[in-house]
């Protein structure tokens, strides 16, 4: 595999200051330069994006499909009422481990519903930042089909 995808989604550019006692201080940059040191040390490529916008989290998802690129979804609020990121996992073939910084079965009960799950690979759920990393470790461990 040349790269991996990391797509996050709606609020996650907040992380840090949104709600610290549920999803923690560390900020998206921080999120990003631990995988970053941990793919530069496999010798594959990170790409990290975030959006308030689900059409973007869609055309990324495509891209990573069709380049047979793993993607590692944070899809936030999206998860519990994205059809089309569903459709879009599914109709790029798109290797996608989920994952959630909290563990959405212990908060309100509309959390509990992913639209994104039965699409994914796995999910991750409940580690902070290291949700992120397990995430990353399942990539490396399951070697999607070559890009």
């Amino acid at each position: 595999m040349s790269a991996v995808h990391v797509l996050n989604g709606p609020n996650l550019n907040l992380l840090g200051r949104r709600e610290p006692a549920i999803y923690g201080t560390a900020t998206l940059d921080d999120i990003r330069a631990m995988l970053e040191q941990r793919c530069a040390d496999r010798g594959v490529s990170l790409v990290f994006r975030q959006s308030n916008h689900e059409g973007d989290l869609v055309d990324w998802i495509h891209e990573a499909g069709g380049a047979g690129a793993p993607v590692i979804l944070n899809a936030g609020a999206l998860t519990h009422t994205s059809i089309a990121l569903y459709d879009a996992i599914k109709g790029a073939d798109a290797f996608v481990i989920e994952v959630h910084l909290s563990n959405v079965h212990a908060r309100e009960s509309f959390r509990s519903r992913s639209f994104i799950s039965p699409a994914a690979r796995g999910v991750i759920a409940g580690f902070g930042p290291l949700s992120y990393i397990l995430a990353l470790e399942a990539v490396f461990e399951n070697e999607p089909r070559k890009s």
